[in-house]
């Protein structure tokens, strides 16, 4: 595998982590079975990339784009808490949905973001690309896993985890459980909204199909990192599905990786 396959992969994964923790959110936290992820993550592409192009600051056009993930979510929690449809359901409605809004954004399948400044952009100048796009995305994917360590182990984080172990209980205590999966599912979808607008920025370009099988690399960097790093701590599980992301996408470019050396000998 050469660097530029192997860091291009670790900024894959980096940002597939972003995916990762919303999924971890919802399917370990919540015990909520949502597959609009593969709706959101096209979503933040979408709106990120058209405002981008629009001329707004690629800061604000993220931001953007986590809200308009959140309200990915949002709406999922809403089919499944105030009209009653089951939560798997009202996922994949909101899932198919959000395919036809995601073209109505940008006006067509896809949108390139070539010569367009991006928030990697600033960063690029300060050393090798290759190297510092990686970087910037580290960061990034490590406050957003400090924020989510923060919350859960919070008494409002207390809360939204005994929603997803015995809502009976959260009731009986005077708690929302409505309001907590409303929250939780807004949160995990604006991470991967999150996820999707680094995705369109970092390959320059958005697109409707980008989103297809995302739920799948989200569970598989969940189950993968915490089969790894098994422990019961927050801290723990947030990191391991992190690595987990990024292990996923170094064995998939290690296997292509090894697909074009079996090309080459064959010729």
């Amino acid at each position: 595998m050469s660097a530029f396959a192997f860091f291009g992969a670790l900024e894959i994964g980096l940002i597939y982590g972003l995916v990762a923790l919303g999924v971890y959110l919802t399917f370990r936290v919540l015990d909520f079975p949502d597959l609009s992820v593969d709706g959101s993550f096209p979503m933040g592409a979408a709106v990120a990339a058209t405002a981008i192009v629009a001329g707004i600051n690629p800061w604000v056009a993220t931001g953007m784009a986590i809200i308009a993930g959140g309200m990915t979510g949002w709406v999922t929690a809403f089919l499944a808490v105030r009209c009653g449809i089951l939560h798997l359901l009202a996922s994949i409605l909101t899932m198919i949905a959000a395919f036809s809004i995601n073209i109505r954004i940008m006006g067509r399948p896809n949108m390139a973001l070539l010569g367009e400044d991006t928030i990697l952009t600033p960063f690029e100048s300060l050393g090798d690309p290759m190297l510092m796009r990686p970087l910037v995305v580290g960061v990034l994917v490590l406050l957003s896993a400090f924020f989510i360590v923060r919350l859960l182990n919070s008494d409002f984080g207390l809360g939204l985890r005994a929603t997803g172990v015995n809502a009976r209980m959260v009731r009986a205590q005077g708690g929302s459980t409505a309001f907590y999966t409303y929250f939780g599912l807004a949160l995990s979808n604006g991470f991967v909204g999150f996820a999707g607008a680094l995705f369109a920025q970092t390959n320059s370009f958005a697109d409707v199909t980008s989103g297809v099988g995302t739920i799948v690399v989200g569970l598989a960097a969940v189950i993968l990192g915490q089969t790894l790093i098994p422990g019961r701590k927050i801290w723990v599980a947030v990191t391991a599905v992190i690595v987990g992301s990024v292990l996923y996408r170094l064995a998939v470019a290690f296997a292509l990786a090894l697909a074009c050396l079996a090309c080459r000998h064959r010729i």
